[in-house]
């Protein structure tokens, strides 16, 4: 950090233009350090003004944002699954990361750059679900500033201390480093953990292929169908009853009674399906099944069912 200051009083805008938009773009190059010393350069009367730099950090944030609403709209689900490939909780990273968008809608704009990775997963998710883009650059562009405007502010405020503060992280920065590191490692240890025995212990939950579903259906023994996708569309299982993963079952009583339960989500290893399953069945409901491969089985299955009926 303390090579930051001699950068941003030699090349300025460009190199803020260039760092917010290689982070937002989702590489690891953290822009929020770079804009809170130029804003401390900026009352020292170096560097760039405060004014450029909003305005430069801004418009990087709105092009890389753009880029992430029309590859959202494009590609929808395949984009926001690989987004979440990096999280330690994939099924979870796709549903909560639906869950809040949809429940507040592009205002989640507004605070998503101040939690991590949820900037480029909103992005997306604003494209998905169909966004006027009118509205969604008028709340990225105020989120954007807000971002901003909190680092330059921060640097601004304390200008007088941000040389010594740089110093210090020099002559302490390899220790500092050395404890996030191990602080980070054990982290990851422990969500790799929490993620192994939750797999292991939803393997257990009997499945229920989309072969054996489909001959159900067809010889009019149907079961009950349970889509606990954060959003349930038409795309689904006819006659599935949208449900969460914490719902209250006392509504489903009357339904559920002796009947079977098949559970379906789109996530991966069903995971979603699988951890409903088990809470029923932990509630008396032991004929609770979760569907292998869930809705991207079904989809799959649907469509070689119509190109063999077209041959």
């Amino acid at each position: 950090m303390q090579e930051l200051q001699p950068l941003i009083e030699r090349y300025g805008p460009a190199l803020l233009f260039l760092n917010v938009l290689l982070e937002q773009l989702g590489l690891p190059i953290p822009a929020y350090p770079a804009l809170i010393v130029a804003g401390a350069l900026a009352l020292q009367g170096h560097g760039v003004s405060l004014g450029e730099a909003l305005a430069v950090a801004t418009l990087a944030c709105l092009i890389a944002d753009t880029a992430w609403y029309f590859a959202g709209r494009r590609y929808g689900g395949f984009l926001l699954r690989s987004i979440c490939k990096v999280s330690l909780s994939r099924d979870s990273c796709i549903r909560q990361s639906q869950s809040l968008y949809l429940r507040i809608g592009p205002r989640a704009l507004l605070i998503s750059k101040f939690l991590p990775g949820a900037g480029a997963l909103s992005t997306s998710l604003a494209g998905m679900t169909g966004t006027p883009l009118r509205r969604f650059l008028g709340y990225d562009f105020a989120g954007s500033a807000l971002w901003v405007g909190s680092a330059l502010l921060l640097g601004a405020i304390f200008s007088d201390t941000v040389d010594s503060l740089l110093g210090w992280l020099h002559d302490y920065a390899t220790r500092g480093l050395l404890l996030l590191l191990a602080a980070f490692a054990a982290f990851i240890v422990w969500r790799l953990w929490q993620r192994y025995s939750l797999l292991r212990r939803t393997a257990r939950v009997p499945r229920i292929s989309v072969e054996e579903l489909r001959e159900r259906l067809a010889q009019g023994d149907t079961p009950l169908i349970l889509d606990v996708r954060a959003e349930a569309g038409e795309d689904g299982i006819p006659g599935a009853i949208p449900m969460t993963l914490d719902s209250p079952l006392d509504g489903l009583a009357d339904s559920l009674g002796r009947a079977d339960v098949v559970i379906y989500c789109a996530c991966p290893n069903e995971l979603s399906a699988a951890m409903l399953a088990e809470r029923l069945r932990k509630h008396g409901y032991p004929r609770a099944w979760a569907l292998s491969g869930g809705l991207e089985a079904w989809q799959a299955s649907q469509a070689r069912s119509g190109v063999d009926a077209l041959s």
